[in-house]
């Protein structure tokens, strides 16, 4: 089956984000039910996670019709492998970003309970991921693009809203200074991750999800033990209740590996941004939750109004996302007498191409441009192209319709 990628870029957001919301409400219950230390709570539903990540692994590993069953949710999954030496360093930093990110999920979970206003809290990391990318990758936020993460992150605050009058300042600082920044580590390290080429083939989001799984269990166990120790040894007693954790992170896995596929296809910021779609599902879960534990979703009709205008900012922003990005293909021709290896690393540099390959036939290179205004970005990349001794001729193709498999 083939998809545009356009469509399947918003489909696994989205997916992700569903399932997202029922983690999300899954695990708002087993912190006010289950096991209330959010510290032994991380390290418990790690340890879970390990397992029943592994044995879903192994099921996705069978073959089924040439292809494995995991085929079917990422083309690049054939198996269960070990790590490639180049992937550690990735691993070590999306590990470390994912552990600190998770523990101040569950303190985040454990201070707000709601879902939809835990959620909503995750998007204010957009504005952080525009920053890092304009710096780390070569395509500079556009104003299209900061103008959009504005509306989301406005959104999801608007969403998260109370009327209590109260300002939870620890919350708050749990928010900026640890779960976001922490996420976006994680991110933009999955992506690079996603983006690897392992044998000749584009890197699996399953085989991803499972390792970083690995290492961040690891470093949340280490983080926790020197934070808070006796955390460890409760973590360990609540393995009892292990249903609660398998069903809680057999189902992150899926949300996880969906995300992480959809990273490989578009930016850290554009992603997490559809991601948002979580504040819209996580409301019918908050209110299915609050028969079980106290949930005060909507004090007032003002305040279902204001999350109501704030989930209307979110689609919007996302629809703007989804409304300016331009791609092409470059076919270049290259001088004679001129490395073809030292043009790749050139045109690699220049702003705006995601990609390059050296190709037989009549063209030398092949190039990947993606901007958000054609203007822009047109005139940018041209203008680099033509600062290039070594080439000869180019011609510029914009992309009408792209299709992915699945």
């Amino acid at each position: 089956m083939r998809i545009r990628k356009k469509y399947l870029f918003y489909l696994l957001g989205i997916l992700s984000s569903l399932t997202g919301a029922i983690v999300t409400t899954i695990d708002a219950y087993i912190s006010s039910i289950v096991i209330t230390d959010p510290w032994a709570l991380c390290v418990v539903i790690f340890l879970a996670g390990i397992v029943i990540t592994f044995i879903l692994c192994l099921i996705l590993s069978l073959p089924f019709k040439q292809k494995s069953l995991g085929a079917r949710i990422d083309p690049s999954f054939k198996r269960l492998r070990l790590l490639k030496k180049e992937e550690i360093p990735y691993h070590l930093m999306a590990g470390i970003g994912n552990a600190v990110a998770t523990i101040a999920y569950f303190l985040i979970i454990s201070t707000y309970k709601d879902p939809s206003a835990t959620l909503a809290f995750f998007q204010i990391v957009i504005l952080y991921l525009l920053f890092i990318e304009s710096i780390v990758e070569k395509n500079a936020p556009t104003m299209a693009e900061i103008e959009s993460s504005m509306i989301v992150t406005f959104g999801a605050l608007l969403a998260s809203f109370s009327l209590k009058g109260e300002i939870n300042t620890y919350g708050l600082m749990i928010v900026f200074l640890l779960l976001n920044p922490a996420w976006v580590v994680f991110s933009i390290y999955q992506r690079k991750l996603k983006i690897m080429r392992i044998n000749d083939s584009y890197n699996d989001s399953i085989n991803i999800r499972f390792w970083n799984l690995v290492f961040t269990t690891l470093f949340a166990i280490i983080l926790v033990y020197f934070i808070k120790r006796d955390a460890i040894y409760l973590a360990i007693e609540s393995l009892k209740y292990w249903k609660y954790f398998f069903l809680s992170m057999g189902i992150t896995f899926f949300s996880y590996v969906l995300y992480i596929r959809a990273l490989g296809l578009g930016k850290a910021s554009v992603t997490q941004a559809v991601k948002s779609f979580t504040i819209i599902f996580s409301i019918p879960f908050s209110l299915a939750l609050s028969k079980f534990i106290h949930i005060t979703l909507f004090e007032s009709p003002t305040h279902a109004v204001i999350k109501l205008i704030g989930i209307i900012l979110v689609v919007m922003g996302v629809i703007s996302f989804a409304l300016t990005e331009v791609r092409a293909y470059i076919f270049i021709k290259a001088k004679t007498g001129y490395s073809i290896k030292e043009l790749l690393n050139t045109i690699w540099k220049i702003r705006g191409i995601i990609s390059v390959a050296a190709v037989a036939g009549k063209y030398d290179i092949i190039a990947k441009a993606r901007m958000r205004t054609l203007g822009k970005g047109y005139e940018r990349i041209i203008r680099a192209l033509e600062k290039v001794k070594g080439i000869e001729r180019f011609e510029w193709h914009s992309i009408l319709k792209e299709w992915e498999e699945v």
